[in-house]
């Protein structure tokens, strides 16, 4: 939860508060200082905080900052108190972020105030009524949320990453602001912390790239979801390994605090029927399916239905074409199971490979390692493609001191496949791409280590969709 304070005086500001308080968003806790205390309806009490004081007072207003604030609003009526409230917060803070709303042409070299000059937007808004003058970006559009602007925060999953390798489906970056400069994007070039992206597209999925792009660690496995799905096949499951998957996917829940779903279909053991049944309790859902239904409607219907965020399956299920074809159409990661003790995991393990994908899953991957406390290797098979993995390693060395997740790199002659089954344990990642659906006989011939995941199905494993 982030404080905002809000200093308050005048119908301007009183109009603002009622804004504010019909916003549905639950991120931020509003601490408001009104001259007059005003009546606000349906205002959620544990949202917003008001007192009654003098803003301008420094005594009173250095009681409130105590508190740390991520940012002040000040919307007051005269400028002497806009400019000793700036001043005071100042003499406390002199580097929290100030937003002014200014109706005086008020100007000073503060480079954490910012003046938002209230006739400049009135004038811009009646320019807009004008026939033959351009219309300024601010009013571009049907108005409804299908042009954004995004900061890019130093922690976000979105830093040193190429714009070519974001998937961009109904929604581009089109500008890019840095330095006060636009750059027109192209597929190279690499978006820096506080960087300004200038974003079109469908409001609805734009609203899910703000929260990507926003995304910080220790909040997988949002954004694909938030609750895990374990998927039970009695049909094609080697019955007495399921407890023991059970077992293991409430593991995964307490360490990522999350809600756990089991979902059973093809129900044909009453004994475990009730196992399963038992461990139902308030963080443990049981869904058992007696009909008959297609496995692709079944699993689009309830990762919509449980907004499941990943999905738990024992490497038996995963071997159904039907299902890994349906649960690579839900784009939701998969940890599939293998057969080596789970809570004992201390690593992850990425095979460094030409594909691209691999950036675009760098940040699942550092956040389910902080998670679950692992250690991070990559493995760079040293005789083949080094030129087009450089760019992959650059990524993850400072996808590295962001996350401040330190990671190896193992350089090796052999084949990494031979190489990884000489450890005892760890978490494959790697990306859940089209091949993995469409694998054929002749795979044991490839060398696209991707392809041969199979070839360590004794290891868990998780697959991670390059797209949400």
């Amino acid at each position: 939860m982030k404080k905002i304070l809000i200093l308050s005086d005048g119908k301007i500001a009183k109009h603002f508060i009622d804004r504010v308080i019909l916003t549905h968003g639950n991120e931020n806790i509003y601490y408001i200082v009104e001259m007059r205390a005003h009546k606000y309806e349906n205002y959620n009490p544990a949202r917003f905080k008001f007192f009654e004081f003098d803003p301008t007072s420094l005594h009173k207003i250095s009681n409130v900052l105590k508190m740390e604030f991520v940012q002040v609003i000040i919307a007051l009526k005269t400028a002497i108190d806009v400019e000793y409230s700036i001043k005071n917060i100042r003499s406390l803070k002199d580097q929290l972020s100030i937003v002014v709303l200014d109706q005086w042409d008020m100007r000073d070299d503060d480079p954490y105030t910012v003046y938002i000059n209230s006739n400049e937007l009135l004038a811009s808004r009646l320019l807009d009524y004008l026939p033959n003058v351009p219309v300024i970006a601010q009013n571009v559009g049907l108005g409804e949320g299908e042009i954004m602007e995004i900061l890019v925060p130093f922690g976000s999953s979105f830093v040193y990453r190429h714009v070519g390798v974001i998937a961009q489906k109904n929604w581009r970056i089109v500008g890019v602001y840095r330095n006060n400069k636009l750059i027109l994007p192209n597929d190279n070039l690499m978006i820096q912390p506080n960087d300004l992206l200038l974003i079109v597209g469908d409001p609805a999925v734009l609203k899910s790239v703000y929260l990507s792009i926003k995304r910080e660690l220790g909040q997988f496995p949002a954004p694909y979801g938030s609750n895990l799905y374990l998927i039970i096949d009695m049909a094609h499951e080697d019955l007495s390994r399921v407890k023991k998957l059970i077992l293991r996917a409430i593991f995964t829940a307490r360490q990522l605090q999350n809600h756990l779903v089991i979902k059973v279909i093809n129900p044909n053991d009453l004994d475990l029927l009730r196992y399963i049944k038992s461990q139902k309790n308030e963080n443990i859902e049981v869904d058992i399916n007696y009909k008959e239904e297609l496995i692709s409607h079944l699993i689009e219907e309830d990762i919509k239905k449980y907004y499941v965020g990943l999905v738990l399956i024992s490497k038996k299920s995963f071997e159904s074409k039907i299902l890994k074809k349906a649960l690579y159409d839900g784009r939701v990661p998969i940890l599939k199971l293998g057969n080596r003790p789970f809570s004992k995991l201390k690593e992850a393990v990425v095979i460094l490979t030409p594909n691209r994908e691999l950036e675009k899953i760098s940040t699942t991957i550092f956040d389910v390692s902080s998670q679950m406390n692992f250690n991070l290797e990559l493995i760079n098979y040293l005789s083949e493609h080094q030129d087009e993995k450089k760019e992959v390693i650059d990524h993850y060395n400072n996808s590295s001191t962001i996350f401040s997740k330190s990671i190896k790199i193992s350089e090796i002659e052999e084949n990494p496949i031979r190489y990884l089954r000489k450890k005892s344990n760890f978490l494959y990642c790697l990306p859940f791409s089209k091949k993995m659906i469409e694998q054929s006989v002749f795979s044991i011939f490839s060398t696209d280590t991707e392809s041969l995941y199979n070839r360590l199905d004794h290891y868990h494993q998780l697959f991670i969709p390059g797209e949400i």
